[in-house]
């Protein structure tokens, strides 16, 4: 008969403090999305007096209406969802390969490699000669410019190849050796369906970093219908807040210039808000495989 074990005290303090330190976490965590999003939707004179600190007060959707009524927001938002998407498949497709190489043990020359790889995480060409390469290639004012200087970030490569090294067991491929698999069939065929932990991991770290994206696209761009939707949404940001710094040039009332930076804030928040969610979105339907790719691919080895 199994009997249960029984909590000293020292357990159960120690499970109290556990329990408060997660509560604190989850306030200090959660206490700015649930402002940002009430402040979002409430009217900005109770924002801007602090009447408004958790719940929405005076509703209102004056700032969505003002960041939708702009047409290059649905131009933005198409954009950088072609570049998410294509951005991120050209980065599995080469750093997967890439580390999984990295990984096999029969590769001469394997650390070598992965010696001239890691240069690169602290030491680059720098802002100036990376713009110079780019523009020789001819990349300049295209979607290329945003995605092929960042085809592949180490950091994420030395984590997928720790995953190969560690989850994936050395047996399996020597029996397809046996079977008379190739290199490429074994890699397409068996070790990638068995890395989907992996795969989704390093397709949110990069799915994210395309979208979060902006300075590449405010360095290489110039053509407005290709910016993407972090650009546009700070340009708007930029020019409401400049209309609500020059109201007291056009107007010679204070109140004027009040309304004006009200506003400027209401559609800040909107616009937090608006560049958020699709990845907050996103998030939930990848968070087990981000979980167990993350463990197994940085924790072992």
């Amino acid at each position: 008969m199994i009997t249960a074990i029984r909590e000293t005290r020292r357990d159960r303090i120690f499970l109290a403090f556990n329990y408060l330190f997660l509560a604190l976490a989850l306030l200090i965590v959660a206490y700015p999305v649930i402002y940002m999003i009430s402040a979002s939707v409430s009217s900005p004179k109770f924002v801007a007096s602090g009447e408004m600190w958790l719940w929405p007060k005076g509703i209102t959707l004056e700032g969505y209406e003002r960041v939708f009524r702009d047409p290059r927001i649905w131009s933005g938002y198409g954009n950088t969802i072609l570049y998410t998407v294509v951005g991120t498949m050209v980065n599995l497709a080469v750093t997967l390969p890439a580390a999984y190489a990295l990984s096999r043990r029969d590769l001469s020359g394997r650390n070598l490699f992965m010696a001239f790889f890691m240069v690169t995480m602290f030491f680059s060409g720098g802002l100036v000669p990376t713009y110079l390469l780019v523009k020789g290639l001819g990349l300049v004012n295209s979607m290329w410019a945003l995605i092929l200087p960042g085809a592949t970030s180490i950091w994420n490569l030395i984590v997928c190849r720790t995953y190969f090294q560690t989850a994936i067991p050395k047996e399996l491929q020597e029996a397809a050796e046996m079977d008379g698999c190739s290199d490429f069939r074994l890699f397409f065929y068996i070790i990638l369906p068995l890395s989907t932990s992996i795969i989704a991991v390093m397709a949110l770290f990069y799915g994210v970093g395309h979208w979060n994206n902006y300075f590449s696209a405010m360095i290489y761009l110039s053509n407005d219908a290709k910016y993407p939707l972090q650009l546009i949404l700070r340009q708007i940001l930029v020019l409401q807040e400049m209309s609500s710094q020059t109201g007291a040039f056009d107007s010679s009332t204070a109140s004027a210039l009040n309304s004006r930076a009200e506003v400027a804030a209401l559609v800040k928040y909107a616009v937090i808000i608006v560049s958020t969610l699709p990845v907050i979105a996103v998030y939930p339907f990848l968070q087990r495989y981000f979980v167990q790719g993350v463990m197994i691919g940085s924790v072992k080895g």
